[in-house]
């Protein structure tokens, strides 16, 4: 039973504590106020909104999502100059939402949350900034996304490196790349970005590739000024046009589940390189040896005509270790550097990546122990003895082939109802039923199993041992159903007045 709390201290309370100001956390805070639900803060670790839009401003930064598709469906933007827009106009589109919606009066920056913690007794959460404030607030919804920490492999020597390093989400602007020798290290979503863009700017530039990238091409079309004219003026126009986006997107599940189809878009994919690579035992180390779609696909049209330059150098051989001014491979050839990039992603594992980081639930039981098996939740949201703890884009929700926007706003709604069911029901939380979670993830990793995503490679969807923690396993359009309603006999109401939810729904 929940009861008041007869604690003076002076804490900062709130009804709803959001933390993360990037797509999930203002979709979030937009709905929130679309409801008429004022009564939220946004914590924000940096002194600026955006998230990965933000940090990820490296040269050649672009989504790989249609740019209709890569916006809020009830806040659009409308003027979008191409199919696939780069990071500054995405980051351009976050703090127009940010001004049109008047969010910055409910955003605190430079406010990292380093614990919080469940009180059975009042029913609330209890967050502990790292600049020693605290705060009280009913719900508490995780936004700070699943690819935020960047991996930075450990080399041997490399703290004896006397030149530049970084990584892509950090990169040095001040830095300058002219004539100089730059060592890149990954091929992966953002290496494959900036790299044909340094390239022509460098002396020598070395690619230190562990495993081939399926990369396909990318439309580069802009839209001329009669397509934005009419996305302007007619929203049916634009709807259809997001319509068309995703039903081509969501169809790409198919040859995911059906790995047989998938050779027949690979051998494409194979040609793709072979036409723009011009040495074939080049072409050949670019070439990965696993699934297409069992790794992330990527795409662009630069990235492997960059290898007929003479200044780039694919190498394969694995780093022995780094000396002051140069790298040097397993096969023993030392190359001089004045640079090294990280183009290594980030750590998604959120054992790993939380470990700055505890929460605590029920009985004191913190979120990374209960997550030591594999992180688990009910359709990325709530996690079984967290009461009024949600998280956007949690496990099993991130996508392989369509807009995780489009996700997020369907966990966005849900959320909401979940918090408008707390309200109406009178109660002051709500908790998943543990045995209605654990049969949800059963369903999930049966679905997972025969798919393109389980066919034996390692990728960043998985956890040491295999188990895809990453991934919705089917088409968008069923998640979007499952969750558009909350059936409220799936939860827990708790708080001062018991209330059944044997069978009742809330829209």
């Amino acid at each position: 039973m929940c009861a008041a709390n007869s604690n003076q201290e002076t804490t900062q309370k709130t009804q709803i504590a959001i933390i993360g100001a990037g797509f999930g956390g203002l979709a979030m805070a937009i709905r929130l106020l679309q409801a008429n639900i004022h009564d939220f803060i946004i914590l924000e670790k940096a002194d600026d909104v955006g998230g990965t839009w933000r940090e990820n401003q490296y040269p050649g930064a672009a989504c790989d999502v249609q740019s209709h598709m890569y916006s809020l469906s009830f806040a659009p933007k409308k003027d979008w100059s191409k199919r696939y827009a780069e990071a500054p106009e995405i980051f351009d589109y976050i703090q127009d939402l940010i001004k049109e919606y008047d969010l910055k009066k409910y955003i605190q920056f430079n406010q990292e949350v380093t614990s919080t913690r469940y009180d059975e007794q009042q029913c609330h959460w209890h967050l502990d900034l790292k600049n020693g404030q605290k705060i009280e607030a009913q719900f508490v919804i995780f936004a700070s996304g699943p690819l935020h920490v960047p991996q930075i492999p450990k080399i041997k020597g490399i703290e004896k490196f006397q030149g530049e390093i970084f990584h892509s989400s950090q990169w040095n602007h001040q830095y300058n790349l002219n004539d100089k020798n730059v060592a890149s290290i990954g091929t992966g979503g953002s290496a494959i970005q900036y790299i044909p863009e340094i390239a022509a700017k460098v002396k020598n530039l070395y690619v230190l590739q562990r495993t081939a990238a399926w990369v396909i091409p990318r439309d580069e079309r802009a839209y001329n000024a009669l397509d934005k004219k009419l996305f302007k003026r007619f929203e049916w126009f634009r709807k259809l046009h997001r319509a068309r986006l995703y039903w081509s997107n969501e169809s790409r599940v198919v040859p995911i589940v059906q790995p047989q189809i998938m050779k027949y878009g690979q051998k494409l994919a194979e040609a793709f390189i072979k036409f723009q690579v011009k040495d074939k035992a080049i072409a050949k180390e670019l070439t990965p040896d696993y699934v297409m779609g069992c790794k992330r696909i990527l795409i662009s049209n630069k990235y492997f005509p960059t290898f007929n330059r003479d200044n780039v150098e694919l190498i394969t051989d694995a780093i022995q270790e780094v000396t002051e001014n140069s790298i040097i491979t397993k096969d023993g050839k030392e190359r001089p550097i004045d640079c090294l990039i990280y183009g290594t992603g980030f750590i998604t594992d959120p054992r790993i990546y939380l470990k700055a980081f505890e929460c605590f639930g029920l009985n004191g039981i913190e979120l990374k122990d209960a997550w030591k098996d594999g992180a688990e939740s009910y359709y990325g949201i709530s996690t079984k003895n967290f009461p009024n703890l949600f998280q956007l884009l949690g496990p099993n929700t991130v996508l392989g082939h369509n807009s995780v926007i489009f996700m997020i706003e369907s966990q966005v709604q849900y959320i909401l109802q979940l918090i408008q069911l707390v309200n109406k029901t009178k109660t002051q939380a709500i908790a998943i039923k543990p045995e209605v979670q654990d049969a949800f993830n059963e369903r999930v990793q049966e679905k997972l199993k025969g798919t393109v995503w389980q066919s034996g490679c390692v990728s960043w969807y998985q956890q040491d041992g295999g188990k895809n923690f990453s991934l919705w396993p089917t088409y968008t359009w069923k998640f979007w159903l499952q969750t558009r309603t909350v059936n409220a006999a799936d939860y827990l109401l708790l708080g001062q007045k018991q209330v059944s939810n044997k069978s009742t729904r809330t829209a």
